[in-house]
This record gives structure tokens, C-alpha cells and sequence, in this order.
């Protein structure tokens, strides 16, 4: 466990990191995770819960509903750049080599999510490290209509924002200080929880996927 926290504290920034940087800080690193896709290894989900949780207790000293609306914008305003990368530049960034910063594979993943959920992968994407990066970038790869991506971007970055910077919030307010010293605990229960959820949808993806190319093969 001590092993766990000390890779939790290495990756992750401090809550006093994140409350000497205050609003701006999290806003900036929302932006870039949800809009730069070389950004994906951000913590937006820990960042959030934390954000929403700092105000709870009073050591962020704004009102939530400046949190909830700065968070909100970053959010949007960083999905309408990702999509625009990938509307534009999306073709060449599809057919570059794999580094360190981009694998193909992250876009390939995302594609699959878009093909079995739609529109609503950039809902669903929103609560999925890496795919959140890049699902915007997908949007813009295949040409989605300006109007359908707004209209599932602003739903899915109020739902992100709302359930896990509301959750924060909510629970920093009714246990006040208190809840900081499990702070780790917690976050290490969300990092376990989104990591689950991401490796088991992509394994039931690729699965899907394998199976769709044998039935194409046999077709054939």
C-alpha cells in the first residue's frame, strides 16, 4: 500500500498543489487533457473529485457554482479543440508513428468505442482515461456534424464535471475536514474503479472487433 502511494503522489498533484494553483491551475489541466490529446495522462477524473472537494472543505476559496461553471467551459472548450485537430490534421496524426506521447492503438480503441455507442461515445468517453483525449479527436477524424458534436459535448462535459466535482463538493461540505485525511485512499479507489472499467471495455471491444473480422473472412 505504501508503494501505491508513493506512485499515487509521483503522478498526481498534491491538494496543495492544486490549491496554491487554485482555480486556474485546474481549469488549465482540464483544458489540456480533454482538448490536447498528448495530454491523455492528465488526472481529470481525480482532479475533478478533488476540485469540487477543496471547495467543499474551504481551502478553494470560490463559490462551486465559479468551479462548476470554469470546469464546465474548460471541458467544452477543450472537446471543440481536439475536434478541430482532428478535422483538420486528423488524417496525418492517423498514419504517424507510434511514440511515446501517441500509439495508434489509443486511436483505434476510441474508434471502436464510436462504432458500437455513436454520438454517445463522447458522453461515455468522458469517463474513460485516454479515451476522453481522444474521442473529440475521433469526432473530427470521421466528420461529425458541428451541431451533433456540440450538442453531445455540452451533455457529456455536465455530467463529467456535475457527478464528480458535485460528488467532491457534496462530500467536503458534509464531513468538512475530516474526509482530507483519506483523501489517498479515495482517489486510489477511483484510479482502481476507472482502470477496471477501461481495461474490461477494451477487452470486450477488441473481442468484438476479432470476432467482426472472422465473420468478414468467412463471408468472403
Amino acid at each position: 500500500m505504501t508503494l501505491l502511494l508513493d506512485i499515487f503522489e509521483y503522478i498526481n498533484p498534491s491538494p496543495e498543489t492544486i490549491t496554491n494553483g487554485g482555480l486556474a491551475l485546474i481549469t488549465i489541466i482540464v483544458f489540456a487533457e480533454t482538448g490536447l490529446f498528448f495530454c491523455f495522462w492528465l488526472p481529470g477524473d481525480y482532479l475533478l473529485f478533488t476540485a469540487g472537494l477543496l471547495v467543499g472543505v474551504g481551502q478553494i476559496q470560490v463559490p462551486i457554482w465559479v468551479m462548476l461553471a470554469a470546469l464546465f467551459g474548460a471541458a467544452v472548450s477543450g472537446n471543440y479543440v481536439g475536434f478541430l485537430i482532428g478535422r483538420y490534421a486528423g488524417q496525418s496524426l492517423e498514419n504517424r508513428p507510434d511514440s511515446f506521447f501517441f500509439k495508434r492503438r489509443y486511436i483505434q480503441n476510441t474508434r471502436d468505442v464510436f462504432e458500437k455507442y455513436g454520438g454517445l461515445a463522447l458522453i461515455i468517453g468522458r469517463f474513460l482515461p485516454i479515451v476522453r483525449s481522444f474521442a473529440p479527436l475521433l469526432a473530427g477524424i470521421v466528420r461529425m456534424g458541428y451541431r451533433e458534436f456540440f450538442f453531445f459535448n455540452v451533455v457529456g462535459a455536465l455530467l463529467w464535471v456535475g457527478v464528480l466535482a458535485g460528488l467532491g463538493y457534496w462530500l467536503g461540505d458534509m464531513y468538512g475536514d475530516t474526509i482530507l485525511k483519506y483523501l489517498q485512499y479515495i482517489i486510489l479507489g477511483f484510479i482502481a474503479f476507472t482502470s477496471i472499467t477501461v481495461v474490461n471495455t477494451y477487452l470486450k471491444l477488441n473481442k468484438e472487433r476479432k470476432q467482426k473480422q472472422l465473420l468478414n473472412k468467412l463471408g468472403d
